[in-house]
């Protein structure tokens, strides 16, 4: 018999190799152009924006400007209110491809589950190697998760056990599933078998706002997206450590935090290359970054945080023109290194670095992909918008606020409908 699990695995690896090899089709980083990853649906762009102010001090330009980001931001949604009409359907997942994935996973299946009156099941998490899963309450907060939904959905630890021997439908379901997806494909099978097991796909989406006419089908995506998902509370204590010390460490120059999302693993990569081997725009490499920076002004001694997980010679020049620059080795407590570097689980290492992005002063996302959207999104929930697109061949006048996203300068990020 085989095992639906396996079935799901296969749709979502087949899935992951599309969207990878179409990740950064059609890129451009350039100042005065959007620019959008046609498969994971990720705007990686930046818009020239007029700024009166000039850049006359080397040591703050660049950063000034950047206050003016700064937007007092309420959720615009409500809390849905309770279903009556739940039924002894359930809904399963696994939640895969690491945890700025795992927000929108998340997202699909509480509005499937809401919209079929079924009962979520707490999702496993499979990792990068084959076959290796964990718990959901060995990453996220599983507590704090079912209170942010109660009411929303009912949600339940594991299957019980008189549906375990029953066979799933297994359903592929395009990310940021709609209304009408939901009624012609999800409804039907539903109705005839009421155990369903999704395989959320990323093949081609958007983070673009998608208007609809179900209130309750909004903010349900909203409360999901936004409130559901936090890592539990030992995970997210290292976090807040690697950002107090970051920010204790900038308190010696200009006190502000700049995190980086630097993949250099990735320059090499399919994703990372033209068909005749060049490498695409949308990936930037630390040279590349380091130009930016000190472009649009930012003075030396700043505090930047790579999202690398160790320091290799590639880095170099970055740090010799950046001195507090760091990665996760170099500002983790000690203790913590087994369990979050050592272990070879990247999920861990990368969920750090959705929270540190997130909540650094400034973000400057040199990797185009979902990690950068997702950022986007939490940091427009935040009212922390100054994100930083970088660009190649800057002239001398070029300034910081010349490359805010355009997710922020023309709210073209979901976020914005979820948010005001």
């Amino acid at each position: 018999m085989v095992d639906p699990r396996q079935v799901v695995a296969g749709f979502l690896t087949l899935s992951m190799f599309v969207m990878l090899g179409n990740m950064i089709k059609h890129d451009h980083f350039t100042s005065v152009s959007e620019l959008s990853l046609e498969a994971t649906g990720v705007e990686f762009n930046a818009m020239k924006i007029a700024d009166n102010t000039e850049i006359t001090n080397a040591n703050r330009a660049g950063v000034e400007p950047l206050n003016e980001a700064v937007e007092e931001i309420k959720p615009c949604w409500t809390k849905p209110s309770p279903k009556g009409d739940q039924s002894n359907g359930f809904v399963t997942l696994s939640l895969t491809m690491g945890p700025e994935y795992h927000i929108s996973q998340i997202a699909d299946a509480v509005v499937i589950a809401r919209y079929m009156g079924a009962t979520l099941v707490l999702p496993e998490i499979r990792g990068d190697e084959l076959g290796k899963s964990r718990n959901f309450q060995d990453m996220y907060d599983a507590e704090k998760f079912k209170r942010s939904l109660d009411g929303v959905v009912k949600i339940v630890d594991k299957l019980p056990n008189e549906w375990t021997s029953k066979k799933p439908a297994v359903i592929r379901v395009p990310n940021r599933v709609t209304e009408h997806f939901i009624l012609e494909t999800i409804q039907p099978i539903f109705q005839t078998n009421s155990y369903l097991r999704l395989a959320i796909i990323f093949s081609s989406v958007s983070l673009k706002p998608k208007g609809t006419n179900n209130k309750d089908l909004d903010s349900t995506a909203c409360h999901a997206m936004f409130t559901g998902l936090k890592l539990k509370p030992e995970y997210s204590e290292v976090a807040e450590q690697m950002l107090g010390r970051l920010k204790e460490l900038s308190k010696k120059s200009d006190g502000r935090v700049l995190a980086v999302d630097l993949r250099t693993d990735l320059l090499e990569k399919k994703v990372c290359k033209t068909s005749g081997g060049a490498r695409k725009k949308g990936c930037y490499n630390p040279h590349e970054v380091l130009n930016f920076l000190k472009k649009v002004g930012f003075s030396a001694n700043i505090t930047i945080y790579l999202t690398e997980t160790w320091w290799h010679k590639g880095l170099n020049t970055l740090k010799e023109a950046f001195p507090n620059t760091y990665t996760k080795d170099d500002i983790m407590p000690a203790e913590k290194k087994g369990e979050f570097l050592n272990s070879g689980d990247s999920d861990l290492a990368r969920a750090l670095d959705l929270e540190i992005c997130s909540q650094s002063d400034v973000f400057v996302p040199a990797i185009a992909g979902m990690f950068y959207g997702h950022v986007a999104g939490k940091r427009i929930g935040s009212g922390l918008t100054q994100i930083l697109v970088p660009a190649t061949g800057l002239g001398a006048s070029a300034q910081a606020s010349d490359f805010i996203s355009t997710y922020i300068t023309k709210k073209s990020h979901f976020a914005y409908s979820c948010y005001c």
